[in-house]
C-alpha cells in the first residue's frame, strides 16, 4: 500500500524469494508509478525519498523528463536527517536518535532551520545540472568535437585568408592558401590542424549547451495547439540557445582565431596553446578582450541556431507522418 506504508501477506510472500536487487527494482517499477504526483503535490515524506532515490538506479527513460529536472534539486544525498542516521555508531552513540521525528526536532533545537540544509550546495552544484540535461549534453558534446575534427583544417585555411589584407583579386585562392599551410607546416598541430584544441573546446561546449539546453526547455514549456504560437515559441527557445551557448563558448573561439591567424611578430609563436593564449589575452588585454567579437557571433548564431533547429524539427516531423 502506497499511501499507508503496509505490506500485504501475499505480497511479502513474493518478496521473500526475491534477490534484494530484484526487490529493489520492483520498488524502482512500484514506485515511480507515482512520480510527478508526489512532486506535483509537494508530498515529501521519507518513503518519496527513497523512492527516488531508487528512481536514480533506475533507467533515465523510466522517469519522466519533468521529474528528473525536479528530482536533481531534491534527492536524496541532500537530507540532512539521513546523513544524520548513515553516520551512528549505535546506542551508545550520545548523538543518537530514537527515530525520524527526534531527528527533526533535535537538529532544529539545536542548530536551527539552517541546519537542515547544511552541505545543500555542493550536491545542488552535482546533480542538479546532470539530472536534467545529461544524456542530451554529453550527445551534444560528442557531436560537437566530432565537427571540431572534421572543420579544423578549414578553419585554418578560412582564417588565414580573412586576415590577409591584400587586395581580392591578388590574394591567394583556398586551394592556394591550402597548400601554401601544408608545403610550410605540413598536416599537423602547426600546420593545417592548427588551434585543434581550440577549436574542439569551442565546438564542444557551443553543442553541448545548445541541444541540452533546447530539447530540456523545449520540453519544460508546454506546448500550443496554434501553429503560429507553437513556431515562435520553438524559434525563441531556438535563439535563447544559440545566444547562451555563443555566450559561454566565445573564449575558445578568440584562442582558435588568435592561434590560426598570422602571429604578430613574423617568425616569432607567441599564441600556442589554447588555455596559454586565453591566459595572455586576460593578461595583456583583460578579462573582456576574451569576449571580442561577441556581438556579430550572436547575431550569426543566435537566430541561426534558431533556424537550424526550426528545419530539423519540421522537416524530421514531416518525414515521421509521411514515411
Amino acid at each position: 500500500d502506497t499511501h499507508s506504508g503496509t505490506v500485504t501477506n501475499e505480497f511479502s510472500i513474493y518478496l521473500y524469494g526475491l534477490h534484494n536487487s530484484e526487490i529493489h527494482n520492483f520498488a524502482v517499477a512500484l514506485f515511480n508509478v507515482t512520480l510527478e504526483a508526489k512532486l506535483t503535490s509537494g508530498g515529501i515524506c521519507p518513503k518519496s525519498f527513497y523512492w527516488i532515490n531508487a528512481g536514480r538506479l533506475a533507467k533515465q527513460d523510466d522517469i519522466p523528463q519533468k521529474a528528473r529536472f525536479i528530482t536533481g534539486g531534491i534527492s536524496p544525498d541532500h537530507c540532512r536527517w539521513i546523513s544524520r542516521f548513515q553516520i551512528q555508531r549505535g546506542t551508545s552513540d550520545p548523538h543518537n536518535y530514537k527515530s525520524l521525528a527526534d531527528c527533526f526536532r533535535t537538529i532544529f533545537r539545536n542548530e536551527g532551520i539552517y541546519g537542515f540544509y547544511k552541505g545543500i550546495l555542493p550536491p545542488i552544484l552535482a546533480e542538479t545540472p546532470k539530472r536534467a540535461v545529461k544524456a542530451l549534453s554529453v550527445a551534444g558534446l560528442g557531436s560537437g568535437l566530432t565537427e571540431a575534427l572534421v572543420v579544423n583544417p578549414f578553419e585554418v585555411v578560412k582564417v588565414g585568408l580573412q586576415a590577409n589584407r591584400d587586395s581580392f583579386q591578388v590574394q591567394p585562392s583556398t586551394f592556394a592558401q591550402a597548400r601554401n599551410i601544408i608545403n610550410a607546416d605540413g598536416f599537423g598541430l602547426r600546420g593545417l590542424n592548427k588551434g585543434l584544441t581550440s577549436t574542439l573546446g569551442r565546438h564542444g561546449v557551443f553543442n553541448m549547451i545548445y541541444f541540452g539546453f533546447y530539447f530540456n526547455v523545449k520540453d519544460a514549456i508546454p506546448a500550443s495547439q496554434d501553429p503560429t504560437l507553437e513556431f515562435l515559441r520553438k524559434f525563441a527557445i531556438g535563439l535563447a540557445s544559440g545566444t547562451i551557448s555563443s555566450c559561454v563558448n566565445i573564449p575558445f573561439d578568440v584562442a582558435k582565431s588568435r592561434i590560426q591567424a598570422p602571429q604578430p611578430i613574423p617568425g616569432e609563436i607567441k599564441y600556442r596553446t589554447c588555455f596559454q593564449t586565453m591566459g595572455l589575452v586576460y593578461r595583456e588585454e583583460g578579462y573582456l578582450a576574451l569576449y571580442k567579437g561577441l556581438i556579430p557571433k550572436i547575431m550569426r548564431l543566435g537566430p541561426g541556431g534558431a533556424v537550424m533547429l526550426l528545419v530539423y524539427e519540421y522537416v524530421s516531423g514531416w518525414l515521421n507522418k509521411n514515411w
